[in-house]
């Protein structure tokens, strides 16, 4: 027999607990490189990889200014150093957080990694591939799809990236 769903106002269990609190942890670091980001000119955008147990085994922030590289974005970053880390493109089971929602570009290298959730700040209605413009992360025409979970940290996200554009206008 399925167990009912909880009330919105039940406590979580244990183990959602944890998630929410590496999710939440992650963010805050993700946030600081955000704002390392800004600080060298780049768009702020900082990301983190977690590991199954909710701990960071990567991060990276943009740097497509800095290294003249149109694929440096931040989770394209921490992607490449999670699978250095753990020595395999397959991240199944890791958690990628980062402060602005993914594009098309890291949209499609997210579910070639297998990474099996993501966990975003600040939408992105211009660009972004996870759920405002575009699906890709959960598009059922596709062999591999990834949990999404928006708006974590929101507030925090758009103020690092309100702040970058009010002072370059």
């Amino acid at each position: 027999m399925a167990e009912a769903p909880a009330a919105p106002d039940a406590p979580l269990p244990e183990y959602a607990r944890s998630m929410r609190e590496a999710d939440d942890d992650g963010m805050q670091r993700a946030l600081a490189l955000a704002a390392e980001a800004a600080a060298a000119g780049e768009v702020p955008v900082g990301a983190v990889v977690l590991d199954a147990d909710g701990r960071i085994i990567a991060e990276g922030r943009n740097t497509r200014e800095e290294t003249h590289d149109p694929t440096g974005h931040a989770e394209i970053i921490a992607l490449r150093q999670a699978a250095a880390s753990v020595e395999s493109w397959n991240l199944e089971g890791h958690t990628l957080v980062v402060t602005l929602e993914p594009c098309v570009m890291c949209a499609g290298a997210i579910l070639q990694s297998r990474i099996g959730r993501v966990v975003f700040g600040a939408w992105d209605d211009k660009a972004g591939a996870a759920g405002s413009m575009y699906d890709v992360l959960r598009d059922r025409r596709l062999p591999y799809r990834a949990e999404v979970i928006g708006g974590v940290s929101e507030d925090a996200a758009m103020a690092l990236l309100r702040d970058f554009f009010e002072q370059r206008r």
